[in-house]
C-alpha cells in the first residue's frame, strides 16, 4: 500500500507547533476581514457524525474551544456520508468563511472541492483523519494522531502476552478483527500497524477481518457473526472502543466471559471503555485523544493570520491496562 503523505515519523507537540514552520503556502489565508483573536473568525466544520463516544467528545472540545476562542463555529454533522461532507464544504466556500476543518469520511475523493476552497482564498485544516491526495497544497496542516502508531501499539501488547492469549491453548493465537468504516484513514492505518506489529509472532494470525463502522451495534452484529462463523477465536481487535463494547455483548450473550475467554483490544479509551477495562472485560486499550478543540482553535487563528504552521500536528496519547485504567477513571474527560 502505498503510504499516505500526511504519515509522520514522530509527533509533534503543541509547543513545538508555535515554534516550528513548514509545508504551507505562501499565500495569505482567505477572509481579509478575519482577524485572530477578536472574535471576528468564521469557522466552517464538517464533522463525521455522531457514531461513538469518541466523536461525541471530539465534537464537545471543537464547540467548546470555539466559544472559549470567541470563533463563530458552522457546524454540519455528515452522518458519515461523503457526499453531506462535500455538500457542508461547498456551502462553507459560498459563505465565504475564513476557516474551513473537517474529519474526512473516508480518505479519498476530496481534490475536486478542495481546489474550490483553494480558488476561494480559503485555508483548509484536516482533524482526526488523512486524506489521501498528491496535493499537498490543498490543505494547510492536519491535526491528530498517527493510526499506523496506535495499530502497532495494539498489535504489540499482542506479541507481548501472547503466552496468555492463547486461550484455548491449541498453540496458535486466532484473532477476528473490527474494522472502522471501510476507506476511513483510522481503519486502513490501524489495521496496517497491527499487521505490522504481529508479523514478528509466527503464532498470531488474523483469521477473519470485517468492518462495524465504528458503531456499537456493528460490532456485536459482526461479533455474532464471527462467533457463528469461526472456531477457536483467541482474541478481537477492535478498532475502537465502541465495536469492542459492541463485541462484548456478542461474547456474553454466547455464553462466554469477555477478557478470560476471549481477550479484547481496543483503540480510543473513552469512558465506556476505560470501564469496562477496569472491570476486566476488555484487556488492554491504546489511546485516541478526541479533545482536539484548542489545538484546533489555535490553528485556524495562525493560518487565518497569514502565518506558518507545521505540516502535521501529531497528539500525545497513552495506552492503559487494567490498573491504569481503574487509576485513570475517575478524572477521565470523555
Amino acid at each position: 500500500m502505498v503510504k499516505k503523505t500526511l504519515i509522520a515519523a514522530t509527533a509533534i507537540s503543541l509547543s513545538a507547533m508555535a515554534l516550528t514552520a513548514c509545508g504551507s503556502d505562501s499565500d495569505s489565508s482567505a477572509g481579509a476581514d478575519g482577524d485572530s483573536g477578536n472574535g471576528s473568525i468564521t469557522m466552517g466544520f464538517a464533522q463525521v457524525g455522531a457514531e461513538s463516544g469518541w466523536r461525541s467528545a471530539n465534537t464537545k472540545s471543537i464547540e467548546d474551544s470555539a466559544k472559549e476562542a470567541g470563533i463563530d463555529l458552522k457546524f454540519s454533522d455528515a452522518q458519515q456520508k461523503q457526499e453531506n461532507q462535500i455538500k457542508a464544504i461547498r456551502s462553507y466556500i459560498q459563505q465565504k468563511v475564513d476557516v474551513i476543518a473537517f474529519s474526512p469520511v473516508v480518505e479519498t475523493g476530496w481534490d475536486t472541492v478542495l481546489q474550490e476552497a483553494k480558488r476561494a482564498n480559503i485555508p483548509v485544516i484536516l482533524t482526526d483523519r488523512a486524506v489521501d491526495s498528491e496535493d499537498t497544497s490543498l490543505y494547510k496542516t492536519f491535526l491528530g494522531s498517527d493510526f499506523v502508531e496506535e495499530g502497532q501499539k495494539a498489535g504489540q501488547w499482542l506479541v507481548d502476552n501472547a503466552a496468555d492469549s492463547d486461550v484455548d491453548g491449541d498453540g496458535d493465537i486466532d484473532v477476528v478483527q473490527l474494522e472502522g468504516t471501510t476507506g476511513a484513514a483510522p481503519a486502513i492505518d490501524r489495521g496496517e500497524g497491527f499487521a505490522d506489529a504481529i508479523s514478528a509472532d509466527p503464532k498470531i494470525s488474523v483469521i477473519a477481518s470485517q468492518t462495524g463502522d465504528f458503531t456499537r451495534d456493528g460490532g456485536k452484529q459482526v461479533m455474532e457473526s464471527f462467533l457463528q462463523s469461526e472456531k477457536g477465536i483467541d482474541v478481537v481487535f477492535a478498532h475502537n472502543d465502541d465495536m469492542g463494547l459492541g463485541a462484548i455483548e456478542a461474547i456474553k450473550a454466547a455464553g462466554l466471559t469477555p477478557g478470560k475467554d476471549i481477550k479484547i483490544i481496543t483503540v480510543d479509551a473513552v469512558k465506556d471503555g476505560m470501564t469496562a477495562l477496569a472491570a476486566g472485560e476488555i484487556n488492554y486499550i491504546v489511546e485516541c485523544n478526541p479533545l482536539l478543540g484548542p489545538q484546533l482553535m489555535d490553528l485556524a487563528e495562525k493560518v487565518v493570520a497569514g502565518e506558518d504552521v507545521p505540516e502535521r500536528v501529531v497528539t500525545e496519547e497513552t495506552t492503559f491496562d487494567q490498573e491504569q485504567a481503574a487509576e485513570a477513571l475517575p478524572t477521565r474527560e470523555y
